[in-house]
């Protein structure tokens, strides 16, 4: 009987104690352990009652399972769907940050230990040290290898792991004329869906199981027990007879080497599956994957024509060795699929999302970034250059990136270059590409961002940055859609949408003589000005929350949130770094957060922590609320005028204002 008692999850305190041979975990109520947590798969995974021990099999749930074996988690997925049940083990089923935890109380399984028999007689042993011997004395038995040839052959050109599954076990029927059956085990890490005729044998030398996944039975066997090995493979052996026989397992990995045994009733100590199966003499080869036991080839002689010899044993082993390689390449190949099927099942997924909600990761609904969006709404479609403004740490290439991932140039790549971050030399190199030798280093021809983009959209963030000769050849590729890479003798066209941003004033780059007129009225199709934190207060709560649930998953840290005094404070604050230093100080405040606590004025950075004084300082005792924002705002010009010494334009620039709008107020107030 096992007893599970659920330690976490909307089931919380309940206890199983549970007989059956089969129990099936999962939200629908006609489980024999009925889940609610939402979380969890319909039928999420099943304990299996088997050999006197208790097996944990993910169902292929959505959310996964894992077990908890004091500090080791044992993950469940597609390399490994199941795993013995210890005593104290812990199912986490569901999703990672908050699983339902299920406490497994277990008997401990009464197994027999191995007994060595001191009249045992065993014709052959052979360890994997042997491998490279046994594979030399092929030069010297052309025979025995061609035999070892035309076996691999069945191997080769399949892909699909059913398949060599099946062609392994005929392929040691082609190998072994004295073999009437042959099966293949398989251990945990390679385990596949056994097949209809096939049983569970055995166990390995870790904590899983070995599992019989394919068996054949030579419906014809060569009456005279040598030659071609001729006679029909069946895929369906005799009724109730054994493929595999537990002690013929446990004897190889006991051993840890390949074993014949002759008589094998009398050498095996009778095992009931021997027995019932009429084994005279069986073969067993481990299939080695550097010191582990990956799987066991079992082939069996059940008639009195002649019993194994040493070098059925050694030519075996070698064919194990090229099975487990068929094997392992086939289940490479099925995790390719599945991983492709998953990619593309992802990927409509992505695009009926983003169909569905545009711009959803912009956050942001004050009246300023209502008419970014309107904006937006009007401009991804086309084909026009779209220059971003804004200061720094607003999030420009956010912006930019949803331009490009809601227009029609969404299947196309969206490539980004920071021309502040490269230098001038390199960043033309990059843009444009080079010819092999172009310059010193350049040892082979280089794709620029222009053609790698070609189709999609290119953005050059901190494009205020590019030089003037830089400037002039990006100005052709705007106009001509064409570029010559360095080097190169050939124009290439390429058709590239630009988005682009900038911290600084064009204009006035212009007026300076440090950007280029005719760039500029190319690159200005289409402004958009992000306001900065400052000018959207408003958003700074959504702002908050959404970095909150970032970054508490992402550090599996709940925390219970941010108080209003803070949020108070949070708000107030003037961040100039804008919402990237909101991230910043959001992330920093989870690290520092205790669990399930809230967000306290004294959790916050110092800069922060100076807007409580100011406010306590200048707040008004009484009036109505124009009469006292009015004199915090009073107080606020004035005290922003001190700190420039009454410079009007410094003062109009750190408020964020005008200067023209800065005299208004100063007027108002009588200032």
């Amino acid at each position: 009987m096992i007893t599970l008692t659920i330690v976490q999850g909307e089931g919380r305190g309940r206890v199983f104690e549970l007989s059956q041979e089969s129990i099936v975990l999962g939200r629908g109520t006609e489980n024999t352990v009925a889940l609610a947590d939402y979380h969890l798969s319909h039928e999420h995974g099943q304990i299996l009652l088997e050999e006197a021990r208790y097996i944990y099999r993910d169902l292929r749930s959505t959310n996964g399972s894992m077990v908890l074996r004091g500090n080791e988690r044992i993950v469940l997925g597609a390399d490994r769907p199941e795993v013995v049940l210890r005593d104290g083990d812990r199912l986490l089923l569901g999703d990672p940050a908050q699983p339902v935890i299920i406490g497994c109380r277990v008997p401990e399984p009464e197994t027999a230990p191995l007994v060595d028999d001191p009249n045992e007689r065993v014709i052959a042993v052979k360890p994997r040290a042997a491998l490279e011997e046994v594979a030399g004395k092929l030069d010297s038995d052309p025979l025995s290898g061609q035999a070892l040839y035309k076996a691999a052959r069945l191997l080769s050109g399949r892909l699909e792991l059913e398949e060599v599954l099946d062609a392994v076990c005929s392929a040691v029927l082609a190998l072994l004329p004295r073999a009437t059956h042959a099966a293949l085990l398989l251990g945990p890490t390679t385990t596949v869906a056994p097949s209809p005729n096939a049983t569970l044998s055995g166990e390995n030398d870790g904590d899983g199981r070995f599992t019989t996944v394919a068996a054949r039975a030579r419906t014809k066997p060569d009456s005279s027990g040598a030659g071609s090995g001729a006679g029909r493979a069946d895929t369906h052996p005799p009724s109730n007879t054994p493929l595999t026989s537990r002690a013929v397992l446990r004897r190889v990995l006991h051993d840890r080497a390949a074993v014949i045994v002759a008589n094998a009733a009398q050498e095996l100590g009778g095992s009931e599956s021997i027995m019932a199966a009429k084994i005279l003499s069986t073969i067993a080869v481990p299939l080695w994957d550097g010191e582990r036991i990956a799987g066991v080839i079992q082939a069996d002689n059940r008639t009195s024509s002649g019993i194994f010899r040493e070098q059925d044993l050694e030519l075996l082993m070698l064919l194990g060795q090229q099975a487990l390689l068929a094997i392992e390449n086939a289940r490479l190949y099925r995790r390719l699929k599945l991983a492709e099927e998953q990619l593309r099942g992802e990927v409509r997924y992505l695009k009926g999302r983003e169909e569905r909600r545009r711009f959803a990761d912009i956050i942001g609904e004050s009246p300023a970034m209502r008419a970014i969006f309107q904006k937006l709404e009007k401009v991804i479609d086309t084909r026009a250059t779209v220059c971003i403004e804004g200061e720094t740490g607003t999030g420009k290439e956010l912006i930019a990136s949803a331009v490009h991932y809601q227009g029609r140039r969404r299947e196309k790549l969206f490539v980004a270059q920071n021309c502040a971050a490269v230098p001038e030399t390199l960043l033309e190199s990059e843009l444009f590409g080079h010819k092999k030798g172009a310059f010193t280093g350049a040892d082979q021809d280089k794709k620029g961002l222009f053609e790698l983009a070609d189709g999609g959209t290119l953005f050059l963030d901190e494009i205020g940055e590019m030089g003037l000769s830089l400037q002039a050849k990006l100005l052709r590729v705007l106009q001509e859609g064409e570029l010559r890479p360095l080097g190169s003798a050939h124009v290439r066209k390429v058709d590239v949408r630009i988005t682009c941003a900038t911290n600084r004033d064009l204009a006035r780059e212009v007026e300076g003589g440090r950007f280029r007129q005719d760039l500029y009225y190319r690159l200005m199709v289409f402004p958009i000005r992000l306001p900065p934190l400052r000018e959207r207060r408003e958003d700074i709560p959504a702002l908050i929350a959404h970095f909150m649930r970032k970054y508490t998953s992402e550090m599996k840290k709940p925390l219970a949130g941010v108080s209003q005094p803070a949020m108070d404070l949070l708000v107030a604050y003037g961040w100039p770094g804008n919402v990237r230093e909101l991230e910043n100080e959001v992330q920093r405040l989870v690290i520092q957060g205790e669990l399930d606590g809230w967000i306290e004025p004294e959790h916050l950075s110092p800069q922060l922590r100076k807007a409580e004084g100011v406010l306590t300082r200048i707040a008004p005792k009484q009036g109505t609320l124009k009469d006292m924002m009015d004199e915090i705002e009073r107080h606020l010009l004035a005290e922003a005028l001190r700190n420039h010494a009454n410079n009007k334009t410094k003062t109009a620039e750190t408020l964020g204002i005008t200067r023209e709008g800065l005299h208004k107020k100063l007027a108002k107030f009588g200032m």
